[in-house]
């Protein structure tokens, strides 16, 4: 059988028998794209402060320490939050057999969640947020007492982790497979990891520990919310979309699995090293930067197994935008843990500590792999949902080149601009002088937040005039081809 006609197959399987739930992924997705773009306006109206531009002075809920608030709570939680949400409702129900747990619960946890984001928008504009950094999420109890002063967001994103944790363990747990493909293993720990970690980061340093011993605990959140949320789904995910696009296995399944279990091991203990040279204890700062340091090993792991998938098919980055996501992203994850695993020794920050160097590599880590990554997802997957074949594959390409180009941009010029600053402030320079040489920086920073800001767009008027579009979608447009074969074939 062609690999044409078992698509074919497949597709007409799904719709007498559907497995997924596409109008639940469907909304996912767009809820996703909503705050992605919710969150870069945010971003981009705060790099106006810098440049004396600001054209909401005096207005304290659209101060820049709240639109901050903002625009990081927004995507981490509105915008990957349902994205991977979106993919793994697609993904667990196609690698398992299985639909999931409850249709109905999985509406009640979108609706909820989206009220939960928008919540915690509302809370962080009005000054109600804590002190815990990725965790401003109000909690609604004034500290000390149990007094309610607004409603309680935390706990209930932490109701929603377990629910939504319900509804795909569940068909993991009853698949079909005897054996579970490695996607399985890093989305089962996600969710785990997801619940555990949220607690810790939001509820103890609050609410049970105090001075050093909360920033640590602070800092191990911070990081394993990268680490063991972010990470897990996104590797996962990459692991079921890869091979699908390509047509051809993962190169090694022992790698894949090497990863995932150097993963669970080093990644916990990173989080300290966002807080060196403070009163935290030396020797825990010590294991994080070693801890650091040991990742970039699962990472090249990682990155080399992926890499391997892509041998014999270098003409995909070419016809495939999606592919292009990928493995444009998978660079940037590879040169973002290796710049992490220098970055984190006690020498280099004695001049990036506290500078542009640390938002620049915080951007190619977030936007750069991660968003890259769910952009490449949204990609291939939105004709699926919707039935339409694609609007305007050229603003696919202006959006890919318009956000790649600005955010290589963006993460160079502030690079730079740490090490300036590194330096200037190590020889004692006035303030105000370093402040002064900065400014050209933070100029070309906005221009890259607008070129990103700018792609974007050019992809939600692309979702919502494909969404609209009456031309059927063709299942053959987005199969990738070897030249090689088509010449042979004539």
């Amino acid at each position: 059988m062609s690999e044409a006609a078992a698509i074919s197959i497949d597709d007409v399987r799904d719709e007498a028998h559907p497995l997924v739930d596409k109008d639940l992924v469907r909304w996912h997705l767009i809820a996703a794209v909503f705050f992605m773009f919710t969150a870069m306006l945010g971003g981009f109206i705060a790099s106006l402060q810098f440049l004396n531009e600001y054209p909401f002075n005096g207005i304290s809920w659209l101060s820049y320490g709240r639109l901050r608030f903002l625009h990081t709570n927004e995507v981490a939680f509105g915008f990957l939050v349902n994205s991977f949400v979106g993919m793994l409702y697609y993904a667990v129900p196609r690698l398992t057999g299985r639909r999931l747990f409850n249709r109905t619960l999985g509406w009640l946890i979108f609706f909820v969640w989206q009220a939960l984001v928008l919540l915690t928008s509302i809370g962080q504009l009005l000054g109600k947020a804590q002190a815990v950094e990725w965790g401003e999420t109000p909690t609604g109890f004034r500290p000390g007492t149990f007094e309610l002063n607004y409603v309680p967001v935390d706990f209930l994103i932490e109701v929603g982790a377990v629910l939504l944790a319900v509804n795909l363990l569940y068909p993991i747990a009853k698949s079909i497979h005897k054996r579970l493909y490695v996607s399985l293993w890093y989305i089962t720990a996600g969710m785990i990891w997801l619940i555990l970690t949220y607690v810790m980061g939001n509820t103890l340093p609050e609410w049970t520990l105090a001075g050093s011993s909360g920033g640590a605990t602070a800092g191990l959140y911070i990081h394993d919310l990268v680490g063991l949320f972010v990470t897990p789904f996104g590797w996962g995910l990459m692991y079921f979309f890869v091979p699908i696009i390509l047509r051809k296995p993962i190169w090694s399944h022992a790698l894949s699995v090497i990863g995932f279990w150097a993963l669970a091991f080093f990644y916990p203990l990173n989080g300290v090293h966002h807080f060196l040279y403070s009163s935290i204890p030396m020797s825990v700062q010590y294991g994080a930067i070693i801890a650091t340091i040991a990742v970039e090993i699962v990472v090249t792991t990682v990155v080399v197994n992926f890499f391997g998938t892509m041998w014999g098919r270098g003409y995909a980055l070419r016809q495939s935008i999606p592919i292009r996501w990928f493995y444009t992203g998978m660079v940037f994850y590879f040169t973002t843990c290796l710049q992490c695993s220098f970055q984190t020794t006690l020498t280099f920050q004695e001049i990036i500590h506290f500078t542009d160097w640390v938002p620049g590599h915080a951007h190619l880590v977030m936007l750069g792999v991660f968003a890259f990554w769910n952009m490449g997802m949204i990609v291939w997957l939105w004709p699926r949902l919707t039935g339409h074949e694609w609007y305007s594959r050229r603003l696919l390409g202006w959006h890919y080149w318009l956000v790649m180009l600005g955010l290589l941009i963006m993460f160079l010029d502030l690079t730079a601009a740490g090490l300036v600053h590194g330096f200037m402030f190590k020889n004692m320079a006035p303030w105000m002088r370093i402040v002064d040489s900065l400014k050209p920086f933070w100029w070309f920073r906005t221009f890259a937040g607008a070129m990103i800001i700018t792609g974007v767009s050019c992809f939600i008027y692309n979702l919502w005039m494909t969404a609209k579009h009456d031309k059927p979608y063709d299942y053959r447009v987005d199969l990738v081809h070897d030249p090689k074969e088509a010449i042979a074939n004539g």
